[in-house]
């Protein structure tokens, strides 16, 4: 379903474009495409933004798309914002359209209140050991243990009880082939 469908996108547009630290308001249908994409990076560029808003589509798949324009714009990828105006807005008030663009002003306010507060995260550099901590030296954990070990990944095995082999060593016996647990 298109936002357009359930949410006055022209009423949001023209609630927040005079709200403080809003330097450019934009309806687009498809921000997501290669051209809402290079609008967005273009106006990064000519308008100097430090902060980028986006009211769109999920997150979940569109926000790392949204982060790669900011970084090949030369800002940082956490100085985005994303706001879900399809799930949030217009799938759940699709039948109320003006429910839906009241909750999406809302949405879109606090998403800039947001964008204001956002820091920079220096990315880090950590090495890192390549071995494995296994905590029960049950028989899931020796046989994890060995497992790993013949692939050279170098292991440690805690226990903390006094044996090891969990339950498996309290057996005497082991269906069907009978052999000895311990």
């Amino acid at each position: 379903m298109n936002i357009k469908a359930s949410v006055d996108c022209d009423a949001v547009k023209n609630a927040i474009e005079n709200l403080p630290n809003v330097v450019i308001s934009r309806v687009n249908s498809f921000t997501c495409s290669d051209p809402g994409q290079n609008t967005i990076r273009n106006d990064i560029l000519e308008q100097d933004l430090n902060r980028v808003v986006v009211a769109a589509c999920t997150p979940k798949i569109h926000e790392p798309t949204y982060r790669a324009v900011l970084i090949e714009a030369g800002l940082s990828p956490y100085y985005f914002q994303m706001v879900n105006l399809r799930e949030h807005c217009s799938f759940v008030h699709r039948d109320d359209k003006q429910k839906a663009t009241e909750k999406a002003i809302r949405l879109v306010r606090a998403g800039i209140n947001r964008a204001r507060e956002l820091e920079n995260i220096p990315r880090k550099e950590i090495p890192v050991e390549k071995a494995v901590l296994i905590v029960g030296a049950g028989i899931a954990g020796m046989n994890a243990a060995l497992d790993l070990a013949n692939q050279g990944i170098p292991v440690y095995l805690i226990e903390k009880e006094a044996t090891i082999g969990g339950k498996m060593a309290q057996l005497d016996r082991i269906y069907p082939t009978d052999d000895c647990g311990i």
